[in-house]
């Protein structure tokens, strides 16, 4: 079975720099608190490296 990615905003990204804003929404994130789900994938875990202090991140099967 395939791994996947709950990846939900903890923080705001207000006052933050222009390439993790990006990287936040580039993720599928527009809103505080909101869970998108993504494949994990190199992309995406070096994505959310990047803005590992704004997100948590949760692994689940399907």
């Amino acid at each position: 079975m395939a791994r996947k990615l709950a990846i939900t905003l903890t923080r705001s990204v207000i006052g933050r720099p222009e390439d993790q804003r990006v990287t936040v929404r580039t993720l599928g994130l527009r809103k505080m608190h909101q869970t998108v789900v993504h494949n994990d994938n190199p992309a995406i875990r070096g994505m959310i490296n990047k803005v590992a202090h704004l997100v948590k991140v949760k692994e689940i099967e399907e």
